[in-house]
């Protein structure tokens, strides 16, 4: 176990200052939904910036170099997600500890675990972009990738890779912030980073005609400079960031706390990586046309998930920091209230995408038949937004409170659903393409159900061994 040590002096001193400036947010106290609603609306602000200049790579290629190019782009994203997924998982393990630490008030290891994360980090993100960038062509031609949009998407795919570690500095960087409570610091950051890859985009694919090449080049300039930034005014404002002597060596409690919840997180999100790596496959059979159609709609749909990410990170932290004082009546009324207001956020995405599916998909590519072929892919999958609702919510409070296991069932449920459904529907119906969407909302259902009985399960443990406070009469769902 790790040793417990009183905070440093220093440490002591800033510690009231530094909530009073907004640097952190103490969760374990007050109305839930409240407390979640303003963590997660600086996560949503920033999320929904990154999609905009996701989106503004997919729109400026896809009309200014054509589907083809657009395609190229679009191959490339489940590989990415499986390659960036395992740095992922280990930085949300680290951002899980060093919340279960603040909520306990353990000051001392808050700053081992911030020093430790760091480490950790960096390590995983040059092992993975190096892997990353070897395999590209390989994993691309497995995949199936049309030879016409090949070399466009292993020029894209290779430099994604050599960005890993720039990706790494900013999820690390925010998530030790928003561990802390602050959601707020890489939101500014994000949102000039944003706006810095539009117009970089537009300068080396518009009028210096690099291609797909300036589009990916932009986007790493993009993210060299927000993680910079949020990590060097981090390190000014907020004194957990600037830990003493004492907290600068390797903590291995800390560390294998750290991978210990990491590592279920990498196994999920690379699981959840190859199934749709096996999917974006299936899809490439189909063709440029559904390559395209595809892309756009997957761009459009990770916009639509964006309310529900920022719900779920936001329940992680709140989550991590009540487990940490003890507090588990609260993490259920944080799922109960977040689970009804993204039922209703699943109600408004799924009107929109049926009233103006087609004019969306229109915004990436010019074709009709793409945009004919997209709007009605879109009707298909929006009737299962709830699903993806439920996934986050308890997504969110299940990693939050260190359930490995889940990790590992939810992505075992991902792999089968994607890989499993298109070779049902394939070999026993007539759905031919239309099974690439139906593979995608008939997944997020099963995922979905999966999701809400461990956190029954758990929830129903919880009950049987505390009682909740006299002030709370009833059990919340």
């Amino acid at each position: 176990m790790t040793q417990i040590h009183s905070a440093p002096h220093w440490l002591k001193r800033f510690r009231f200052a530094s909530r009073r400036a907004g640097n952190t947010m103490n969760m374990t106290e007050g109305k839930p939904l409240a407390l979640l609603s303003v963590f997660a609306l600086p996560l949503l602000i920033g999320n929904l910036f990154q999609q905009a200049y996701n989106l503004a790579d997919s729109m400026i290629v896809g009309q200014m170099l054509g589907a083809d190019a657009l395609a190229a782009v679009g191959a490339t994203g489940s590989i990415s997600f499986l390659f960036f997924s395992f740095f992922s998982g280990i930085s949300g393990g680290c951002g899980i500890v060093t919340a279960q630490f603040f909520g306990a008030r353990k000051d001392a290891e808050v700053c081992k675990a911030i020093v430790n994360s760091a480490y950790i980090t960096l390590a995983a993100s040059l092992m993975t972009g190096l892997i990353a960038f070897l395999m590209v062509p390989t994993v691309l031609s497995w995949m199936g990738t049309p030879p016409e949009i090949l070399p466009d998407a292993i020029t894209y795919m290779r430099m994604t890779s050599a960005s890993v570690p720039l990706v790494a500095l900013y999820n690390y960087a925010s998530s030790m912030q928003r561990a802390l409570g602050d959601s707020r610091t890489p939101l500014y950051f994000l949102i000039f980073s944003c706006l810095l890859n539009v117009g970089l985009d537009l300068l080396f694919v518009g009028v210096f005609g690099l291609g797909v090449f300036g589009a990916a080049l932009a986007t790493m300039l993009a993210q060299l400079l927000a993680g910079s930034g949020s990590l060097l005014f981090a390190y000014k404002r907020n004194p957990y960031f600037r830990p003493g002597r004492e907290s600068m060596g390797f903590d291995k409690a800390i560390a294998r706390k750290a991978i210990r919840l990491g590592l279920p997180l990498a196994l999920q999100w690379s699981l959840i990586a190859i199934s749709t790596t096996a999917l974006q496959s299936v899809v490439n059979s189909f063709g440029a046309t559904a390559m395209a159609a595809f892309t756009a709609t997957n761009r459009l749909e990770q916009l639509v998930q964006q309310p529900f990410g920022s719900m779920s990170m936001a329940l992680s932290t709140y989550s991590g920091q009540n487990m940490g004082a003890g507090r588990i009546h609260r993490i259920r009324e944080g799922f109960r209230d977040s689970l009804l207001a993204m039922i209703a956020v699943a109600g408004l995405m799924t009107l929109i995408m049926q009233l103006w599916g087609d004019s969306l998909v229109g915004l990436f590519v010019q074709e009709e038949n793409v945009i004919a072929l997209g709007g009605r892919a879109l009707k298909i999958t929006s009737f299962f937004y709830v699903f993806l609702g439920i996934i986050y919510v308890s997504r969110g409070v299940l990693n939050g409170i260190g359930d490995a296991m889940f990790s590992f069932i939810n992505g075992i449920v991902e792999i089968a659903g994607r890989v499993g459904l298109p070779l049902l529907l394939l070999s026993l119906t007539s759905a031919g393409v239309w099974s690439i969407w139906i593979t995608a909302g008939v997944t997020w259902l099963l995922a979905g159900l999966t999701c809400l009985m461990r956190y029954f399960s758990w929830r129903n443990g919880t009950v049987k061994r505390t009682k909740a406070p006299a002030a709370a009469t009833k059990v919340p769902v």
